[in-house]
């Protein structure tokens, strides 16, 4: 059976993800190594990212993370770039907190349709992504004809957080 192109770009963001987070944090971030089918993505709390790309291929992206695991993301993307640990953020809802999970997701993607181009010779643009933090999980059902979803799950020491992509019909038939 061949593999069907969201499960080749979701590889793809799993390892842009991985690559991105490890060199932010200093930690080393593991994925699940199954993805799961789901019916429709949602932003889910604590804290929800979530930004569309267009171009050659569309979707959408969406991170959901614990206020826990979000804390974890923060604390230990800050302190690598030199944050003292007395001027760090103490709750999940802070701006400071909410801001860096969009950073995060900004540079996970921008790596992550770079490395799309470069294995399918396909662009895609993004927006910003918009990260909020959320009392109760809130679907998001663009106009566009995204007919597959996906969740790939991601562990960062103690905590996990999730990445649900939902991507356009489309198929990568490789012509060399």
């Amino acid at each position: 059976m061949a593999t069907k192109t969201i499960d080749l770009v979701a590889r793809l963001f799993c390892q842009a993800t991985k690559k991105t987070v490890d060199k932010s944090t200093g930690k080393n971030l593991k994925y699940a190594g199954t993805l799961q089918d789901i019916p429709k993505v949602s932003l889910k709390p604590d804290i929800g990212c979530f930004v569309q790309f267009s171009g050659d291929y569309s979707g959408l992206v969406i991170m959901n993370f614990s206020g826990a695991a979000a804390m974890e993301l923060y604390r230990s993307y800050m302190l690598t770039m030199g944050m003292p640990e007395d001027d760090l953020a103490s709750d999940y809802t802070s701006v400071e907190v909410v801001d860096t999970i969009g950073e995060m997701t900004n540079q996970i993607m921008g790596r992550a349709l770079r490395m799309v181009e470069s294995n399918y010779e396909l662009t895609s643009f993004m927006g910003q992504p918009k990260a909020i933090a959320l009392n109760s999980a809130i679907v998001l059902t663009p106009e566009s004809d995204y007919q597959a979803n996906r969740r790939i799950a991601f562990s960062l020491e103690t905590h996990r957080f999730y990445m649900e992509l939902s991507l356009e019909r489309t198929e990568f038939i490789p012509m060399k």
